[in-house]
C-alpha cells in the first residue's frame, strides 16, 4: 500500500524546518485594552457620547459655581433684609397681589422654595441656598460625576435665588443637565446608562434658539446691524467694557463691517449646520465656542458667553473629545473603548431600569417639543420677542442679545458732600466709585468674566433711563447717606471713608467717550473723556427720603 503524500513529506518539512531555523508562530493574544491588534493605541468610535456627558456636566457646573458665588458675595446686598430691592417685601406683595389664589397657584407663578423658609432672617437663608449650591456645583466640575438627584438639586436651588435675565438660559441649561445623568449613582460612566440622544438634541435646539434668534432680532432691529455699523458703537456703549474693548473701538472701519458680517454668518447660517450630519455639526460647535470666545476677550458679560458654550458641547461625540483625556489602561478612555466594543457585541437585555429611563427622555422630548411652539412662533414673528419666558419653570425660553445698539455712552455718577448747603457754590462734591463700571476717567476698565457685579450692570440700564423707572437708586443713595456697610460693599470706593457719612447726595448725568489712543487725554493716563448732561436726580438728604422709604416697605437705613 502506498502511503499518502502529507505523511511521507513530514519528516522532510520538519527537516527543513531546523535547517532554516523556523518554527510554528505562537498563537496570538487578544489585543490589550485600548489597543488596536498591531498594538497601537485604538481610537474612539464616533457616534457615543460618554466622554460628552463628562465634558458637558463639568462645564455646566462651572457656571453653576459662578452663578452661586455671584449670589453669595452679592444676594444679601441686593435683595436680602436690608437689600436695595428686599425679597421679603417683594414676596410679600407678590402674596397680596394673588391673595384670592391657593398656595399652590402662587407657588406655580412664583417657583421658589423661599416660600417655605424663614423670612424673619433671609440673610442667612440666601446664605445657605448659595453656600449649598457651591458645594454641590464644586463637587459636580472636581469629579465629573452627577446624578438626577444632585442636578435637580441645583436647579431647583438657581430657581430659588433668581428669575431674570439670561438666568432664564441657566434654568433652562441646568433642567436638561437633570435628564444627563443617571437617577442614583455618582460613576462618571454608569453602566447600562449611556447619554440620551434626545437631551442631546435638546442642547442643540437649545443653542440654536440662542443663536438664531439672537441673529433675527438684530436683523429685524436696529438698522446698523444692516448697514453694517453697529460694531462702530458696540465696544464703547456695551455695559461694561473691558481693556480689549477699548482698542478694538479703534479698529478700521472696515475691520467693523467684517465683525458685522461674520456676526451674521454665525448667528444666522451656522445653527442650520446643527441638522447636516456630524461632521457639520463638530464645525458649528466649534465656531460657535470660538465666537463666545472671542466675545469673552472683548467685554464684561458676566457669564452669559461661558453658559452659552454648554449646549455647544453636545455637538462633539467621544471620537472628537478624546483628545481631552488621558490615555493608559484603567483610563476613562480605555473604559470607554472597552463599552464602546461591548455595545457592538450583543446587545444586551433591555433592564427595567432601562426602559424606565428611556420612557423620561421621550417624555422630555414631548414637552420639550410641545413648550417650543410659542417660542419657534415668536421666532418667526416680525414681532419678534428676546429673553422671555413663556412658562414659570423657565424650560424652553426665547433669547436674544443687542437687537439694539445704544449710539453714546451715558453714565449715573453718585456723589456725595459733606456740606450742610447742597446748592452753595462752595459745596465740594465727590464721587462714589463701583467695582467696574467707568466712573474716574482714569481708571482702566476692568476684566472680570466670568464674574458678575450686578449693581454695575443695573447701572448701566439706569443710564439710558430715569429714576423713576429704577427706583432702587434712591434706595442706594439713602443708603450711602447712612454709609450702610452693606451697600459700600458693593462699591470700589467711599469718599467719605473714616468720616462722617455725607449730609447730601445726587446723581449726575454723564455721557462718556472712549479717548484716542496718543491724543492729548491719552497722554495724561485717561481711558475715557466725560462731558456733564444734567441732573440725573437732585440733591437728596437723609430726612427727605424717609417716607419715601416708608411707602414702599423698605427699613430705613441708620446712619452711623
Amino acid at each position: 500500500m502506498r502511503p499518502d503524500g502529507p505523511t511521507m513529506a513530514a519528516p522532510e518539512e520538519s527537516l527543513r524546518r531546523r535547517k532554516t531555523g523556523y518554527s510554528d508562530p505562537e498563537p496570538e493574544s487578544p489585543p490589550a485594552p485600548g489597543r488596536d491588534p498591531a498594538g497601537s493605541p485604538a481610537h474612539l468610535h464616533a457616534g457615543t457620547f460618554w466622554l460628552t456627558r463628562i465634558v458637558l456636566l463639568k462645564a455646566l457646573a462651572f457656571v453653576y459655581f459662578v452663578a452661586f458665588l455671584v449670589a453669595f458675595h452679592q444676594n444679601k446686598q441686593l435683595i436680602g433684609d436690608r437689600g436695595l430691592l428686599p425679597c421679603r417685601v417683594f414676596l410679600k406683595n407678590f402674596q397680596q397681589y394673588f391673595q384670592d389664589k391657593t398656595s399652590w397657584e402662587v407657588f406655580s407663578y412664583m417657583p421658589t422654595i423661599l416660600w417655605l423658609m424663614d423670612w424673619s432672617d433671609m440673610n442667612s437663608t440666601l446664605d445657605l441656598l448659595a453656600l449649598l449650591g457651591l458645594g454641590i456645583s464644586s463637587f459636580v466640575l472636581i469629579t465629573g460625576c452627577a446624578n438626577v438627584l444632585l442636578m435637580a438639586a441645583l436647579w431647583g436651588l438657581y430657581m430659588s435665588l433668581v428669575n431674570v435675565g439670561w438666568e432664564s438660559q441657566l434654568l433652562e441649561t441646568g433642567f436638561l443637565g437633570i435628564f444627563l445623568c443617571p437617577l442614583w449613582t455618582l460613576s462618571r460612566l454608569p453602566q447600562h446608562t449611556p447619554t440620551s440622544r434626545i437631551v442631546l438634541w435638546g442642547f442643540r435646539w437649545l443653542i440654536f434658539r440662542i443663536m438664531l434668534g439672537a441673529g433675527l432680532i438684530k436683523i429685524r432691529g436696529d438698522r446698523c446691524w444692516r448697514d453694517l455699523t453697529c460694531m462702530d458703537f458696540h465696544y464703547e456703549t456695551q455695559p461694561v467694557p473691558n481693556p480689549v474693548a477699548y482698542y478694538l473701538h479703534h479698529s478700521p472701519w472696515w475691520f467693523h463691517r467684517f465683525e458685522t458680517l461674520s456676526n451674521h454668518f454665525i448667528e444666522l447660517l451656522v445653527p442650520f449646520f446643527l441638522f447636516l450630519g456630524r461632521r457639520a455639526c463638530i464645525i458649528h460647535g466649534v465656531l460657535q465656542i470660538l465666537f463666545q470666545a472671542i466675545l469673552i476677550v472683548s467685554g464684561n458679560l458676566s457669564f452669559l458667553n461661558w453658559l452659552t458654550m454648554v449646549p455647544s458641547l453636545a455637538c462633539f461625540d467621544d471620537a472628537a473629545l478624546g483628545f481631552l483625556f488621558p490615555s493608559g489602561p484603567g483610563s476613562l478612555k480605555d473604559r470607554v473603548l472597552q463599552m464602546q466594543s461591548e455595545i457592538q457585541g450583543a446587545r444586551p437585555k433591555p433592564r427595567f431600569g432601562s426602559v424606565v429611563r428611556r420612557a423620561a427622555n421621550v417624555s422630555l422630548g414631548v414637552l420639550l417639543a410641545w413648550l417650543s411652539v410659542p417660542v419657534v412662533l415668536n421666532l418667526l414673528s416680525s414681532r419678534q420677542v428676546m429673553n422671555t419666558h413663556f412658562n414659570s419653570l423657565h424650560i424652553v425660553n426665547t433669547y436674544g442679545a443687542f437687537g439694539s445698539i445704544t449710539k453714546e455712552r451715558t453714565e449715573v455718577i453718585l456723589q456725595g458732600t459733606a456740606s450742610p448747603n447742597a446748592s452753595a457754590p462752595d459745596a465740594v462734591w465727590e464721587d462714589y466709585e463701583f467695582k467696574c463700571k467707568p466712573g474716574n476717567p482714569s481708571r482702566r476698565p476692568c476684566l472680570i468674566s466670568p464674574y458678575h457685579y450686578r449693581l454695575d450692570w443695573l447701572m448701566w440700564f439706569a443710564a439710558f433711563q430715569t429714576y423713576e423707572h429704577n427706583d432702587w437708586i434712591l434706595h442706594l443713595a439713602g443708603k450711602l447717606l447712612a454709609s450702610d456697610a452693606e451697600a459700600l460693599s458693593l462699591l470700589a470706593y467711599n469718599p467719605f471713608a473714616g468720616r462722617p457719612p455725607p449730609r447730601w447726595v445726587r446723581g449726575e448725568h454723564y455721557r462718556y467717550k472712549f479717548s484716542r489712543p496718543g491724543g492729548r487725554h491719552a497722554a495724561e493716563g485717561k481711558w475715557w473723556v466725560r462731558k456733564r448732561i444734567g441732573a440725573y436726580f437732585p440733591p437728596l438728604s437723609l430726612e427727605e427720603l424717609r417716607p419715601y422709604f416708608r411707602d414702599r416697605g423698605w427699613p430705613l437705613p441708620k446712619p452711623l
